[in-house]
């Protein structure tokens, strides 16, 4: 149910494509913040902490240690095809429900269940997408019945299937015409499974590791976890540890795994970027009256791009200057995994108020589907509420909170990369990757907390 008093901006929401899971923050509120202290006093820290860390004699260790053994309680196939008969439940719904977006399950599910809260959950309890990978069990099964056991040689391609999926998936989501259309969105999720389901049924599961875009996203982001579980055969061990300490287990980045997490980024950065005024100037449109999505397609599409040109050269570039600068330990691909906590910890931030706004709608369409005045998760009537986003008590809290995450994160990839780099590395050589890290930091926390439109 929706309050009366909100009927306006809800229909505003529902029809404005793109609008309708916007995840800015109200300029009213936070432009009244003192957000340049904060940048400024996150930039200092996380320089301070990079120059301890270069000259400390010792780093935390981030050791794991394991909680319990036992045996898994549902097998991985299992709870895949459980996934993948929830996921043919979405797309019906989005084909032959309503065509709001705020009231079809299809989107709600999709863009605040799988997009937000698996990843949110996942930074802090492992990796919540393999069990519910609806690829999974369908591929053991259709493999076993039709009796195949070799591979068709996509593994050579190593990342880049996953690098094209999400580049194609950052331009549906950002750029174009009807993200939200709960038709239009089971229609592009129907093919992208077909075309997957058929690859990895070629290759063998193992595949997805590396070429479904989703499965290597939500599993890069679940290595910062401080708790996971580790599934061997029919056992299953809970581990605890530092947020990191799987990191730094991991082997060295591949360059197909480089272009993937510089894509991630670069998808962030321009998510946020293109909702600013400057970006709304930069292009010739009045923030005030936008002309629409469809205006703007070719000159975001070619802002995608560029700004993953740009993290592609950034990142690497600094890390090779770091090399010439004596960091004889400086290598791109073990040194690039300490990125994969920035990347976390801008998911979280970017998300929160989309969280908060459209997981009210999803929570009310999971307790009454139908809007017949059911009650199958046992909620009160369901009111859906704004009125947090204009009140001057909560939304520093929240801005606090997004604050907290993109320093948390790039204070942990500091530590992060000081350990990468390994022992005998001159203080110097981090110097660029410390630039690198406190521009981000300025960056992100900037995205935030300037004026934007939607």
């Amino acid at each position: 149910m929706i309050q009366r008093g909100l009927l306006t901006p809800t229909l505003i929401l529902a029809l404005v494509p793109g609008v309708a899971f916007a995840c800015a923050l109200p300029p009213s509120v936070i432009l009244t913040l003192p957000t340049g202290h904060y940048i400024t006093a996150a930039a200092l820290t996380v320089a301070l902490t990079a120059l301890l860390a270069a000259v400390a004699p010792r780093l935390p260790a981030f050791r794991p240690h394991l909680m319990w053994d036992r045996p898994v309680l549902v097998p991985e196939t299992l709870s895949s095809y459980l996934g993948f008969l929830g996921f043919l439940a979405l797309l019906f719904i989005g084909w032959t429900g309503s065509r709001d977006p705020m009231h079809n399950l299809m989107t709600l599910v999709f863009w605040t269940g799988v997009w937000i809260v698996v990843p949110l959950g996942s930074m802090g309890f492992g990796n919540l997408w393999r069990p519910i990978n609806p690829w999974t069990g369908p591929v053991r099964i259709a493999r076993l019945l039709l009796g195949r056991t070799g591979s068709i040689g996509l593994a050579r391609l190593g990342y880049v299937p996953a690098v094209l999926g999400y580049a194609g998936f950052a331009w549906f989501q950002m750029i174009s015409l009807y993200p939200d259309d709960p038709a239009v969105l089971a229609t592009v999720a129907a093919c992208y499974y077909g075309v997957i389901f058929l690859l990895a049924v070629a290759e063998g599961e193992d595949w997805l590791q590396k070429g479904e875009f989703l499965t290597v996203l939500f599993g890069f982001i679940a290595r910062i976890a401080p708790l996971w579980l580790e599934v061997d055969g029919n056992r299953a061990r809970l581990m605890a540890g530092p947020p990191g300490a799987q990191v730094l287990r991991m082997a060295p980045l591949a360059p197909s795994a480089v272009v993937f997490l510089c894509l991630v980024l670069a998808a962030l950065t321009f998510d946020g970027l293109n909702e600013t005024f400057w970006w709304q100037a930069l292009i010739g449109e009045n923030p005030l009256e936008p002309t629409g999505r469809s205006a703007v397609v070719w000159v975001n599409t070619l802002g995608l791009l560029a700004v993953w040109a740009i993290t592609l050269l950034a990142v690497p570039g600094m890390v090779w200057l770091g090399r010439v600068l004596g960091g004889s330990g400086f290598a791109l691909g073990p040194l690039m995994l300490s990125f994969l906590a920035i990347a976390a910890g801008y998911h979280a931030a970017h998300y929160l108020v989309m969280l908060l706004t459209a997981g009210q709608y999803t929570l009310a369409a999971l307790n009454d589907p139908f809007f017949t005045g059911d009650s199958f998760l046992g909620l009160p009537p369901f009111y859906v509420s704004f009125g947090f986003l204009t009140d001057p008590r909560i939304m520093p809290l929240i801005y606090g909170a997004q604050f907290m995450a993109i320093l948390g994160a790039h204070l942990l990839a500091v530590l992060l990369s000081c350990k990468l780099a390994g022992p005998g590395t001159r203080a110097l050589a981090h110097l660029p990757m410390t630039g690198l890290m406190v521009g981000y930091t300025v960056l992100g926390l900037w995205l935030l907390s300037t004026a934007r439109v939607g």
